[in-house]
């Protein structure tokens, strides 16, 4: 087990792990955050993203070892009294029906959206194409991303 200190939210966290353990089990486990979720373990479908230094990661195959920036979570991203513009597009959109990726699909458009304010809709599909839903909501998420980049 070895030390390691990250800046997850904006606070600074110290978690004892092996040095090959994915984010994705510090921040679930660890420090009980529960927006990146365990979708497939190969980085293959999105629900584990977070932000390092405002770029898209998927956690789940990122070692804790090599993390040197800072952490944004879903949690971070926005709080309920003053939500992310793309948390509060999803709600008014109704663009979760399971929810499971919706971590992915809004951090993923989060960090596009902070490169590329006013997309084209061939941008947000793009963007997102990595990004597996299940449920078929797909047309909801891409209104709420519009939404938000308005």
């Amino acid at each position: 087990m070895a030390s390691f200190t990250l800046r997850v939210n904006g606070a600074s966290k110290t978690v004892q792990v092996e040095p090959d353990t994915p984010l994705l089990y510090v921040l679930r486990n660890d420090l009980e955050l529960n927006g990146p979720k365990f979708g497939c373990g190969l980085a293959q479908c999105g629900a584990c993203t977070v932000h390092i230094d405002g770029k898209p990661a998927r956690s789940c195959s990122v070692p804790v070892s090599a993390v040197k920036g800072e952490v944004t979570t879903l949690e971070g991203l926005g709080t309920p009294e003053n939500p992310h513009p793309l948390q509060a597009a999803f709600v008014t959109e109704q663009a979760a029906q399971c929810g499971y990726c919706a971590n992915g699909m809004i951090m993923t458009a989060a960090a596009f959206l902070a490169q590329n304010p006013k997309p084209s809709e061939a941008q947000i599909r793009a963007a997102l194409d990595g990004n597996l839903c299940r449920c078929g909501t797909h047309m909801r998420i891409l209104r709420a991303v519009r939404r938000a980049a308005a």
